[in-house]
């Protein structure tokens, strides 16, 4: 996942797209869980991906919070 691409997007498809992350997060759980997974690096590209998201989210409100305080 790009940081690029992730910044042209709005804040709402990316809070759709961090849900679809977290759901998948939780599935890999529990496919470890159950010993069904054995691609463990899925783990950490969908953390990552879920850091970045809510980077670019944070970026967004405080890029609105600047402009809040100039005006």
């Amino acid at each position: 996942m790009n940081i690029e691409k992730l910044r042209k997007q709005s804040a709402s498809e990316l809070k759709d797209e961090l849900l679809q992350l977290r759901r998948k997060q939780f599935n890999l759980r529990m496919q470890q869980a159950t010993g069904q997974s054995a691609r463990t690096h899925e783990f950490r590209v969908a953390r990552r991906d879920i850091a970045r998201i809510k980077t670019v989210l944070n970026e967004m409100k405080n890029a609105d919070q600047q402009t809040a305080k100039s005006e």
